[in-house]
């Protein structure tokens, strides 16, 4: 029955779905008409929002840039992508292969999102060459299904930002340890529960006739090796690993040096330790600025729309629609159920505003102090919004971009089974936090 579903969903979002740079300006022109319904004496303040909000999260827009593109490089790291292709070979079946990759981007999710995409591409393109028995869309939609526990893992962008000293909201909230957010019981347990009964639903999709196998557009070129004796001196600098291995040291050590001193995880450290140890790991500066510039190219989709959508948070706020979302569920909230109804808000805010710092530029100030009024613990609101936040980024197209540029598939190929993954994903998720916040 579910393959079924699975097969129907697939089929009318491949009809159905417009390309994802649509969708944002579509829910840009929407939203921008519903706030100037609701402003109608204000219509060119709405407008100047979305101008103003089209640049204001422009440094972390280049964080979250950074953190894709050094988790990408580092993933392209010619060992990593070995050990890759010899994990590949292990998928004999096609129910080996979902699960191994559902585990292995799980695990690169969990270390860094941006490692995942690359890693994800990897494994999903080696495993399709290899098994002609898989439905690859379903196994890219496997790839990328773990996005959905990103929030509990070490990129996690609003556990890194409240553990930030001076973050926006440290005066009502104050700096909140990962201990008490990505590594409390609570969110290690969901992490765990979707953990083991995703990939069990996702093998339930998969189509027992009509399966579409992976066939490379064309074939790979190789690499033309040249001896090192015809290298000119400044070719020469570009293939020794002296120099990267030096650069990267320097960033370890500065690395090492803030954790020594008690500074905790956050974007910028984590985005220095991968750019410094792609650096030490990659043959040379020419073969890490290659897969840098590779990784260019995969997410420039992101860079093109992430403004849309700051945008559209820029008229969330200034209109006053993210706060009547967000204080209407809230308004029927109680202390039992404040959690739940914060997940939920998180969900639908995400659709329109696919950021979790940004969403929690906008979520965070009204649903913390509402939050601390009823008694809940300011940590347990932070994790109920990323939970959802990364609940509907299976149905939010935005993050699939890289991945989907790397394999060659449209947003369209995948979102069937994302569609049902986010139900399933919604049920389990709601359930835990009703019982464990």
């Amino acid at each position: 029955m579910l393959t079924k579903m699975a097969d129907g969903f697939s089929r009318g979002v491949r009809r159905y779905l417009p390309d994802a740079f649509v969708i944002a300006v579509v829910m840009t022109l929407v939203v921008l008409m519903i706030a100037i319904g609701m402003n109608p004496t204000k219509p060119l303040a709405m407008f100047k929002a979305w101008g103003d909000g089209f640049w204001v999260y422009l440094v972390f827009t280049l964080q979250m840039v950074l953190l894709l593109m050094t988790g990408m490089t580092l993933a392209a790291v010619p060992f990593i992508a070995r050990g890759l292709q010899r994990l590949a070979g292990l998928a004999n079946t096609a129910t080996k292969a979902y699960v191994l990759t559902f585990l292995v981007t799980s695990f690169a999710y969990y270390i860094n999102w941006g490692l995942a995409v690359i890693i994800g591409a990897i494994i999903t393109k080696e495993i399709g060459l290899r098994n002609k028995q898989v439905h690859f869309p379903l196994l890219v939609a496997t790839a990328y299904a773990p996005t959905a526990l990103y929030s509990a893992g070490l990129s996690s962008s609003i556990g890194l930002t409240v553990a930030t000293k001076g973050h926006f909201l440290e005066k009502v909230m104050g700096v909140i340890p990962t201990s008490e957010t990505i590594f409390s019981l609570p969110t290690i347990t969901i992490f765990l529960a979707l953990l083991i009964t995703m990939p069990i639903f996702i093998v339930k999709m998969a189509p027992k006739k009509n399966v579409i196998s992976y066939e490379p557009l064309a074939a790979e070129e190789q690499a033309v090796s040249v001896a090192p004796s015809e290298l000119t001196p400044a070719e020469k600098l570009e293939h020794t690993p002296v120099l990267g291995i030096v650069m990267g040291a320097v960033g370890l050590v500065y690395v090492i040096y803030e954790f020594a001193t008690g500074r905790g995880l956050d974007l910028n450290i984590i985005n220095l330790f991968f750019l410094a140890a792609g650096l030490v790991l990659h043959r040379s500066l020419f073969s890490f600025a290659e897969a840098f510039k590779e990784a260019a190219t995969s997410i420039s989709p992101i860079i093109l729309q992430f403004p849309f959508y700051a945008g559209i948070i820029g008229i969330l706020g200034a209109s006053g629609m993210g706060a009547a979302i967000i204080n209407w569920m809230t308004s029927v909230a109680s202390a039992d159920t404040f959690q739940l109804f914060t997940y939920w808000t998180a969900g639908v805010v995400n659709i329109v505003a696919p950021s979790g710092g940004g969403q929690w530029a906008l979520q965070g100030p009204l649903q913390v102090p509402a939050g601390i009024a009823l008694g809940v613990k300011p940590a347990d609101i932070a994790m109920a919004v990323g939970w959802g936040d990364a609940w509907t980024n299976l149905i939010q197209p935005f993050w699939a971009l890289p991945i989907l540029s790397v394999v060659g598939l449209h947003i369209r190929d995948i979102m069937g089974y994302c569609i049902l993954l986010s139900v399933w994903v919604g049920i389990v998720t709601t359930v835990l936090i009703y019982f464990l916040y």
